[in-house]
């Protein structure tokens, strides 16, 4: 194992040249795929993806595959570690011209990428339920967040800055990349995306502290098997929201639906909560797991 002396001389000496340091301040602001930073830099390819493996191999950025992409992001860690890479990255003059100039390149970038979809940002609806999600969660801790279904993103942009860290999953790559662009120009560094199956989330067991199931459940085939993988996921003294459009069903259906799939799933459900009060388009509730939290008492 690499003892700290070498580990910090190893990053001082990544962080030494311009381009590396250009291209970590990048990927502090969000995720970026090579051809993000490419085009952002100014250099080739080839180039970048030397600077890129450097700055992995001293463990300042992380590579990950998402669907069809490769993208590179600041390396997850607490910042109550001790890690010096926090307090190297601290030094990094965000407030300079050629910082400044480079964020507005890959802004520019991720805008013109949002302009080119057809998709609509937001559903319809979506207001109330946003406003319901704020008053469930306002006074609880979110922590580490998981938002299944993220679509853009919209949740994720509502809740991210409250949360120690937040990731959405989709099946969709496509939806991912948008959302990708989306949050780093909401200035949610803390937010990543990934592709990925709700029935094998891409993740270990007890990560999460909130888990949303974002209206999943209604067009899922084993909607038991999603909660459970849910569960499996979610830590101990966690709480999972689940949002359903009420659609053609009525809420007593719904109800009566998710009720049974949490029981089965083994799970203790919480009164559901209708937005809006009056004529709902949306249930939410409150799902725990009876046995974890048992186990952590």
């Amino acid at each position: 194992m690499t003892n700290k002396p070498e580990q910090l001389a190893t990053q001082l000496k990544a962080l030494a040249d311009p381009v590396r340091m250009r291209l970590v301040a990048l990927c502090h602001q969000g995720e970026c795929s090579v051809s993000d930073l490419t085009r952002v830099i100014g250099l080739s390819q080839p180039r970048v993806s030397q600077h890129l493996k450097q700055l992995c191999d001293a463990g300042i950025l992380q590579r990950f595959r998402d669907g069809k992409w490769v993208f590179y992001r600041v390396a997850a860690r607490r910042k109550s570690d001790g890690d010096v890479s926090w307090r190297l990255l601290k030094l990094i003059p965000l407030d300079d011209a050629i910082f400044q100039d480079d964020l507005g390149r890959l802004s520019e970038l991720r805008g013109e990428r949002l302009a080119l979809s057809d998709d609509g940002a937001e559903r319809s609806g979506d207001r109330p339920l946003y406003k319901a999600l704020v008053e469930l969660t306002v006074t609880t801790h979110l922590g580490d967040l998981l938002d299944v279904g993220c679509g853009r993103g919209q949740l994720l942009k509502l809740l991210g800055s409250r949360a120690q860290r937040a990731v959405g999953v989709d099946i969709d790559s496509d939806a991912t990349r948008l959302a990708r662009a989306e949050l780093m120009l909401a200035g949610l560094p803390n937010c990543s995306l990934r592709s990925g199956d709700m029935y094998r989330l891409p993740f270990g067991e007890a990560e999460f502290d909130t888990i949303i199931l974002d209206d999943v459940l209604a067009h899922a085939k084993h909607p038991v098997r999603v909660l459970t993988e849910a569960r499996r996921v979610l830590k101990p003294r966690g709480r999972l929201i689940v949002l359903l459009a009420v659609g053609n069903q009525s809420v007593a259906e719904l109800q009566s639906e998710l009720a049974a799939w949490s029981a089965t799933a083994g799970l203790r459900l919480a009164p559901a909560s209708l937005a809006p009060k009056n004529n709902p388009q949306w249930l939410l509730s409150v799902a725990t797991d009876p046995d974890a939290q048992s186990a952590a008492a």
